[in-house]
C-alpha cells in the first residue's frame, strides 16, 4: 500500500486536546484520523462518534443518589407490571 503525506491546519488548542483523547485511546493522530477516513468511506458519509465516557455531573450524581433513596418519588414499585398498572391508572 502506497501511503501519502496528509497536511493539515488546525488550531493548537484544538491539536493539544485531540491528542489528549486520542492518546487516552491508545492512539496516535494519525491513526485517528486513519480511522477517521476509513470510516468515511466506508459509512459513505460522516461517520458516528468515538469518544471517553464522560463521569456525570455533581447534578446526575446526586439525582441518582435521590432516586435510589426514594427522595422525590411519589412512592417505590417492587416491579415493573407494578409500576405500569399505576402508570395506566
Amino acid at each position: 500500500m502506497v501511503t501519502k503525506n496528509l497536511n493539515v491546519r488546525v488550531d493548537e488548542d484544538l491539536k493539544k486536546q485531540a491528542d489528549a483523547i486520542f492518546s487516552a485511546l491508545g492512539m496516535t493522530m494519525s491513526t485517528a484520523i486513519t480511522m477517521f477516513l476509513k470510516s468515511t468511506v466506508r459509512y459513505s458519509g460522516f461517520p458516528c462518534d468515538l469518544h471517553l465516557d464522560v463521569p456525570p455531573n455533581a447534578e446526575t450524581l446526586k439525582a441518582i443518589e435521590d432516586t435510589e433513596k426514594g427522595i422525590g418519588l411519589s412512592k417505590g414499585f417492587d416491579s415493573v407490571h407494578a409500576l405500569m398498572e399505576d402508570l395506566n391508572a
